[in-house]
């Protein structure tokens, strides 16, 4: 019996370790209310959705909610980068969540009471875009403040975990909602998730936080300018931004893309698109718990997840029927959050402190900030030539730009892939 009980107490260290940073009562209570403000949202984003759809009947009219909405990280998140070093980042991060509650509760009331037009909801999908310009890359190098840097890792791909583990409760709950309260409900409900992670942060002790060295109070487009300047002098960060630029324009666009995906080559509605989204979240689950019980992320699980993504995406595009394609967004999400958790873990932990937010927000930037043009192009292209053409397109000029990163990490080992990785 003995060994038994040695066995077991194994296991259950084993499975408590892939869980380490919850540990911490920071983490923790971030990592909870977190859970509960993205379900929400992701709630939301399929309400949006199915709402621009049911008023407009046009892709391009939902490629624009998300150009618009992405518009303001693709020329902002540089800055935001610098705000996140400059600034204290719960306090940061407290004002953003608040004006999001203010956002959800607008749109909210708008639809309830039959006021909303296009234009409201592109203003206030600019006004999300705007705090989510500062607030991303705020909440990414904040990370590192609240597990230290022994535990990031593990802490960014539960992150990961905790963003899909939400991806697959939001659109499922947003679904159910929207059939029998309305889409309305669902922006109500939202509302009231963003309180979870604005008292989670009230609630932290400043005094168990990790210190990180802030930089000197320079001019601040010299600041920015020594953000790119480090990016672009390290090779290993390049491969990543390299990578993430060609997949965050033209691949993570799920947000416009499955909609369409749903409506035109699937023919389904509204609980179709939730089934879609609630598929990938499980695979990015899945992925994420797989990581966080992985040692230090390598380079070449970077670059395999990447290439993986770009064939399942092509695939996507090949398939019209709802059980296959189901299949293939798990396993696209699986490949996704293999590919974003291994950069945003391998940027943390290559970047010194003092200089981590301005990175980042070059990630936000580059993921997402290049959405909107990704979305208006999946919209323009969807409205002229088709949507199984559009998603097809994605997936090609996404392979080239991983056929891009994995030339230059070739040419940056010798010809070698970091083996010794």
């Amino acid at each position: 019996m003995a060994p038994t009980r040695v066995t077991s107490s194994a296991r259950f260290a084993s499975v408590a370790h892939g869980f380490r940073s919850l540990r911490g009562r920071n983490y923790r209570l971030f990592w909870f209310g977190q859970l509960v403000s993205l379900a929400g949202t992701w709630m939301q984003d399929v309400a949006l959705a199915w709402l621009v759809l049911s008023i407009t009947q046009s892709p391009v009219a939902l490629g624009w909610t998300m150009t618009i909405r992405f518009l303001p990280s693709l020329l902002f998140s540089l800055y935001g980068g610098l705000l996140a070093d400059r600034l204290p980042k719960r306090q940061t991060i407290i004002a953003g969540q608040c004006v999001q509650l203010l956002v959800a509760l607008a749109l909210a009331i708008l639809t309830s009471t039959d006021l909303i037009t296009v234009a409201l909801i592109y203003s206030l999908a600019g006004l999300r875009g705007l705090i989510d310009a500062v607030e991303g890359p705020t909440r990414q190098a904040f990370v590192p403040e609240m597990v230290g840097t022994a535990n990031l890792s593990n802490a960014v791909a539960l992150n990961s975990t905790q963003f899909n583990v939400a991806r697959i409760a939001g659109p499922a709950v947003g679904a159910l909602v929207i059939s029998t309260l309305g889409i309305a409900a669902c922006f109500f409900l939202n509302t009231a998730s963003f309180l979870a992670v604005i008292l989670a942060l009230l609630a932290m002790r400043a005094s168990e936080l990790y210190p990180v060295s802030r930089p000197l109070q320079e001019k601040a487009l010299s600041q920015i300018r020594d953000g790119l300047r480090y990016a672009r002098s390290t090779p290993e960060v390049v491969v990543i931004f390299i990578a993430m630029g060609a997949i965050g324009t033209f691949g993570y666009n799920f947000q416009t893309l499955l909609p369409l995906v749903t409506k035109y080559l699937l023919g389904s509605g509204a609980s179709t698109l939730a089934l879609l989204t609630t598929s990938m979240g499980a695979g990015s689950v899945m992925a994420g718990l797989v990581v966080a019980y992985r040692g230090r992320p390598t380079q070449r699980l970077l670059l395999g997840a990447a290439v993986c993504f770009v064939v399942l995406l092509f695939l996507v595009g090949l398939s019209g029927q709802r059980p296959l394609t189901m299949g293939l967004m798990f396993l696209t999400g699986m490949c996704g959050v293999l590919f974003m958790t291994t950069a945003n873990t391998r940027l943390q932990l290559l970047v010194p402190g003092h200089m981590r937010g301005r990175v980042m927000g070059i990630y936000i930037l580059l993921f997402i900030g290049t959405t909107p043009i990704g979305s208006m192009l999946i919209g323009q292209l969807a409205e002229h030539l088709g949507v199984r053409t559009t998603v097809l397109t994605m997936a090609g000029l996404c392979g080239a730009g991983v056929v891009a990163a994995v030339l230059y990490a070739r040419r940056g080992s010798g010809g070698l892939l970091l083996v010794s990785e």
